[in-house]
């Protein structure tokens, strides 16, 4: 596995591409970077990535199977290898950009996504709540990421310990062409972890968590504290 950091040459002409990506389009994102990757045509997507930009300059985090390689000459990439060192019983910081949902049954019988922040809402009928008795929306975005997060990190060799969710966001995003238009949120997660099953979570910062990973959700970083 490889961990790179991507960035848009200041040395080129990338002057448009930087314009296109401050579209934040995530659909847009994912093509850029799936051709980092277009050695092997017949390949499935098998990367993970994170958009946090740099002093207003696109730059991305990538864990990959593969090498990033740049064709078009317009990425700086820095890339190491990814191979986690970790013990169970060890405390780590973390920082996850999310996509939390609930699964459910519709009237059909077929399994539905849900908005789990939206779905909070509705359960507590928040617009027909006075402003001054309702949950603010830190508390249902902390609440959210709470219970999205801590189920799927005992699932996957850790245990939550603190969390501070911010930076909910509602995305609209085109998809492929002649595709209706993709909709998903996002919640920007971070705090500190305990390891419980090293094999395990090493897996899960090898896959990522939760869905929405084509548009730059699930790569879970991890730094020593």
């Amino acid at each position: 596995m490889y961990f790179s950091r991507i960035r848009l040459r200041t040395d080129a002409d990338t002057g448009v591409l930087a314009r296109q990506l401050c579209n934040s389009d995530s659909y847009l994102e994912h093509q850029l970077l799936w051709r980092l990757f277009s050695g092997d045509a017949e390949a499935r997507r098998d990367f993970l990535f994170r958009r946090d930009d740099l002093n207003g300059w696109p730059q991305f985090y990538l864990v990959s199977q593969r090498l990033p390689e740049d064709a078009d000459n317009v990425w700086q990439i820095d890339h190491r290898e990814y191979r986690p060192r970790l013990r169970n019983g060890q405390r780590l910081g973390f920082s996850l950009r999310a996509n939390p949902v609930i699964t459910r049954k519709d009237a059909s019988g077929k399994h539905k996504r849900h908005d789990l922040v939206m779905d909070l809402k509705r359960q507590g009928n928040w617009k027909l709540t006075a402003r001054n008795a309702r949950s603010s929306l830190y508390e249902l975005t902390q609440l959210a990421g709470q219970t999205w997060l801590s189920s799927r990190l005992e699932r996957n060799g850790g245990k939550l310990e603190t969390l501070n969710s911010e930076g909910y966001m509602q995305h609209r995003t085109s998809g492929k062409r002649n595709e209706k238009p993709i909709q998903y949120s996002s919640l920007d997660l971070d705090g500190t972890l305990t390891v419980a099953d090293t094999e395990a979570f090493t897996q899960a910062l090898y896959r990522g968590l939760g869905p929405a990973k084509a548009f730059g959700c699930g790569l879970l970083l991890v730094r020593r504290i």
